[in-house]
């Protein structure tokens, strides 16, 4: 727990994440990336310089999912808990039979969820991405779209004026899953019909292969983002590349 929340705090100030007084809103989907983030940072509250506001927002897709685990353990961690009911799910596989649903999803769950925030009074979003996602995002821009990308540590959204935020850039996927079986979360099944057959699992095997033959593959991928750097991506303190356990 001291470890992980040691790699967010670096990461907090590398990128000037959080400042006093701050309304943060965590995007929990129930799975173990937004859980694990929401674990962190509500330790991080305890004795942080800076002392911000936390609460949990759950997008419910309405595929039938029961976050009520989610909301026992917000109360649990003394973390307000929000669950904004839609039908995003049936509207995309049931009525419009989207082919390709992950980019009309996505669009449709973070303008539900920047929706969300907006009204309970909140300016920042954090959200589980973690080092594996930054690395799979980066190759799949450039095998996918031809360009070098990938979303920033710090987004800050000029429609709507808030700020997205990436604490965990610097823990790895498997520490994440490893800490969410230690500590027993409630993580939820995913029950969206293309879970594990979208174009970001294709690259996560490609990775896991490559990774084979180049053990040190996503670390020099992820310093070359940071070196390039990618707009936003070069770190403001001092950072030191995480290792993968």
């Amino acid at each position: 727990m001291q470890k992980l929340m040691g790699l967010v705090r670096r990461c907090v100030d590398d990128y000037h994440m959080i400042e006093a007084g701050d309304k943060i809103a965590v995007g929990v989907s129930g799975g173990k990336d937004s859980l694990v983030l929401l674990m962190l940072l509500a330790g991080l509250r305890e004795y942080f310089d800076k002392p911000f506001e936390l609460e949990a927002v759950t997008i419910d897709m309405g595929l039938g999912m029961d976050y009520a685990p989610v909301e026992r353990l917000c109360q649990s961690w003394n973390v307000p808990y929000t669950l904004v009911k839609t039908e995003i799910g049936p509207i995309i596989f049931d009525y419009r039979k989207e082919k390709n649903p992950c980019s009309m999803c996505a669009k449709m769950r973070r303008g539900a969820l920047n929706q969300a925030i907006l009204d309970r009074g909140f300016h920042k979003l954090a959200l589980g991405h973690h080092y594996d996602d930054a690395v799979e995002t980066f190759l799949m821009s450039m095998l996918f779209e031809g360009r070098i990308s990938c979303f920033q540590p710090v987004t800050n959204l000029d429609r709507t004026g808030i700020i997205q935020i990436r604490p965990m850039l610097y823990i790895h996927e498997k520490t994440v899953d490893n800490f969410a079986q230690r500590q027993n979360l409630p993580v939820l099944t995913n029950r969206c019909p293309v879970d594990k057959t979208t174009k970001r699992e294709e690259v996560k095997q490609l990775i896991f292969q490559l990774s084979q033959t180049y053990p040190d593959l996503k670390e020099r991928i992820f310093g070359a983002m940071q070196r390039y750097p990618l707009p936003e991506w070069e770190p403001k303190g001092r950072y030191k590349r995480p290792k993968e356990q």
